[in-house]
């Protein structure tokens, strides 16, 4: 049978294009398929500051790098979402919303999505005051007073560049404490125009046709807090959207794909890695070593098996 490709990586995260990069040093052909934006989540942080040998670099900065790196290597790229995986007799079909390609073996590397509220209107109001990326869509509250819920390295680093365009940000947590790391925090907590407010849970928006606030309650106790801003930017992590491939590889509870260190899958030829795979840290450095271990895994198997 002629395959299409050697590799197929489904996602262009970090993970995803380290494993491309592996790949064709390994002698492979390689097609890389992304759904929305180079880089994934990376691409969004204003500063990275905890790569090895950088310093300081911007996550998009550090995506346009790799993404050049492997286009210099050969990798074909297409901007398409993967509707399924399916086995044949030897190998694999990759459908997308557009084309259909064949490969000897699959990475999957689909990173996760924003996890919502999941408070009424929220879909309602999302574009329209209700925002899950500041570098996106920050610059269009300028001046203005916002708010923002989340209290990790994200949520930190997103207040961080919102109090340098926007007249006041107020961050809301669910629990008394911040879990991102002790420098952003710190770092925060010296803007002058950053307002924090610990212990509240969002419990729903106000506003009918139009965001105009939201409804909070403690989270320890039964005071009711209303904020009304112009925006809400909401940072309280990611959720695994996997469903797609259950029929080759396990999931679990949380809808992450059960793979260990090796990113090898219950199907041989199916490999997970970066932030859709069972794991304890999900950081740039263990998507990069995911993506090198699944391209090495992958390379393996092809000469093996063909």
């Amino acid at each position: 049978m002629n395959y299409d490709y050697d590799v197929i990586i489904v996602g262009a995260g970090a993970s995803g294009m380290t494993a491309a990069l592996y790949a064709l040093r390994g002698g492979k052909s390689v097609l890389i398929i992304e759904k929305e934006t180079v880089g994934g989540q990376i691409s969004f942080s204003p500063r990275v500051e905890n790569f090895p040998t950088i310093k300081e670099i911007s996550g998009q900065d550090l995506s346009d790098r790799l993404f050049d790196q492997i286009m210099d290597q050969g990798v074909a790229f297409e901007l398409e979402t993967v509707t399924a995986i399916e086995s044949l007799e030897k190998g694999f079909k990759v459908t997308t919303d557009y084309h259909t390609y064949t490969a000897k073996a699959v990475i999957i590397a689909a990173g996760v999505k924003h996890r919502h509220l999941g408070l009424p209107k929220e879909q309602e109001f999302i574009g329209n005051g209700v925002y899950y990326c500041a570098l996106c869509d920050g610059a269009f509250y300028e001046g203005e007073e916002v708010m923002l819920i989340g209290d990790g390295n994200s949520a930190l680093q997103y207040a961080l560049y919102l109090s340098n365009i926007c007249k006041k940000v107020t961050v809301v947590t669910l629990f008394d404490y911040f879990a991102g790391e002790p420098m952003l925090v710190n770092r925060l907590k010296e803007r002058e125009n950053v307002e924090i407010i610990m212990g509240y849970a969002s419990k729903e928006f106000i506003g009918e046709d139009k965001f105009e606030g939201i409804r909070f309650k403690e989270t320890y106790g039964d005071k009711i807090l209303e904020l009304r801003k112009k925006a809400v930017f909401v940072a309280i992590g990611q959720v695994a959207d996997n469903g797609k491939y259950a029929n080759l590889v396990d999931l679990d509870k949380q809808g992450f794909i059960v793979a260990d260190e090796s990113t090898c899958t219950r199907t041989p030829g199916i490999y997970a890695a970066g932030d859709c795979r069972t794991k304890l840290v999900r950081q740039l450095t263990t998507a990069v070593g995911d993506g090198a271990n699944a391209a090495t895994q992958a390379c393996s198997f092809i000469d093996r098996e063909y």
